[in-house]
């Protein structure tokens, strides 16, 4: 058992957790980040995260300046374009009733954002760290338990190790143990739904188009991905009630690229399957704070939204940056309570906000009676006929207002 001392221990080692130990310690703070597991580089590995994250326009901003997005960047696959369709119901085949295209150049002469696979971002990342000498990341081992005083935090590790640091980055994921022993509740939202991460080639080019097609069930979510082996690619996430759900994943692939190419709507062309699947549960969460005593909650610890419209780790990266901030302007008073009170407050309302706002968009995708779908319908077509709030829509997306 030994015991050490830091400015910041940052629970989790996840993309949100190596970004926070990123930023921490090149604002020139002691950072140690603690996780479990080594990150997963390859998408071939066992236990591989086989999303992929849109990094929308002010999150490369705040990655370049952390000097993180050149190592990004050779991954990634701009978004130019935001296709919106409503599939109507659970009718099969699935039938456009209405398409929309949502075009970055409207409100910017950037793509709305870069796509990049979960485990390039990993490896990115990795390359970073190992940049600052400030900075040590642990893995093997997770953080068990804290203790916080007015002063400071003591942070136990599973080896016995204790860390005592000023701030205490909760980055451990949506059932944090540092949340909990911070005492600081949670609401969540249970949709029934399950989601399956998979990538496909398709003989039809995206042309740096991003797809959500809405229908009973959730949203079935085309997203660009460099080409493989000569063929255009995408990333899906298909969202779909939870039997059936698992019941696709348990498809043989013949039947699984059939029935995915029929959800798609032949968009792309017959879709092809490249590698694994996976499958994990949908909900929406929002804790009642962001902090505790020496303790800020960032990511999923904070927040969980369905994956609709990219926002996600976005929030994450500006949960980051709002931390950050805080702590550079009055470094003498990290994880006071005076800074975590100026996060929470710098934070809390654009978070519920968002969660609210995609709750109610992932309830919208799901309605099955033929009234509600075509007011779903309906409400696309209005938003979208009115210039000026098609572009404040396109600009609240992308976190610029």
């Amino acid at each position: 058992m030994t015991d050490h001392s830091v400015d910041v221990v940052v629970s989790g080692g996840g993309i949100a957790g190596m970004v926070t130990a990123i930023a921490f310690a090149q604002a020139g703070f002691d950072t140690l980040c603690v996780d479990p597991q080594p990150p997963v580089t390859s998408r071939a590995a066992d236990g591989a995260d086989l999303r992929t994250t849109a990094f929308l326009q002010p999150a490369r901003n705040f990655l370049d300046e952390l000097g993180i997005w050149q190592y990004f960047s050779p991954e990634t696959m701009p978004l130019d374009i935001m296709r919106i369709v409503d599939a109507g119901g659970a009718e099969n085949p699935p039938r456009m009733r209405v398409e929309k295209e949502f075009n970055s150049a409207e409100v910017s002469d950037l793509p709305f954002g870069w796509n990049i696979p979960n485990t390039a971002a990993r490896a990115a990342l990795m390359t970073r760290m190992d940049d600052l000498e400030n900075l040590t990341f642990l893995t093997g081992h997770s953080c068990e338990r804290l203790f916080t005083r007015e002063g400071e935090a003591r942070v136990t590790l599973s080896n016995g190790d204790r860390y005592r640091a000023k701030l205490v980055v909760a980055a451990d994921g949506r059932n944090s143990p540092m949340r909990e022993q911070s005492g600081i509740p949670v609401q969540t939202t249970r949709f029934g739904q399950k989601a399956l991460a998979f990538a496909v080639s398709h003989p039809i080019p995206h042309e740096n188009v991003s797809t959500e097609i809405h229908r009973t069930g959730g949203p079935f979510t085309l997203v660009p991905l460099p080409d493989h082996d000569g063929m255009p690619c995408s990333a899906i996430v298909w969202m779909e009630t939870g039997p059936n759900a698992r019941a696709l994943f348990e498809l043989d692939v013949p039947e699984f690229e059939a029935a995915m190419t029929e959800r798609s709507c032949n968009l792309l062309g017959p879709l092809t399957l490249l590698g694994r699947r996976s499958l994990w549960p949908i909900i929406s969460q929002l804790a009642d704070r962001l902090t505790g005593q020496r303790v800020a909650l960032v990511g999923e610890v904070a927040h969980v939204v369905p994956p609709i419209g990219a926002q996600g780790l976005n929030m994450s990266l500006a949960d980051i940056r709002s931390l950050v901030d805080l702590a550079v302007t009055d470094p003498a008073n990290l994880g006071s309570s005076a800074m975590l009170d100026a996060y929470h407050k710098s934070r809390y309302a654009d978070l519920k906000l968002r969660v609210q706002g995609i709750t109610m968009l992932n309830r919208a995708s799901m309605f099955d009676d033929q009234p509600l779908r075509d007011l779903r319908a309906t409400g696309l077509n209005a938003l979208y006929a009115l210039p000026q709030v098609r572009k404040t829509l396109m600009q609240m997306g992308l976190g610029l207002k």
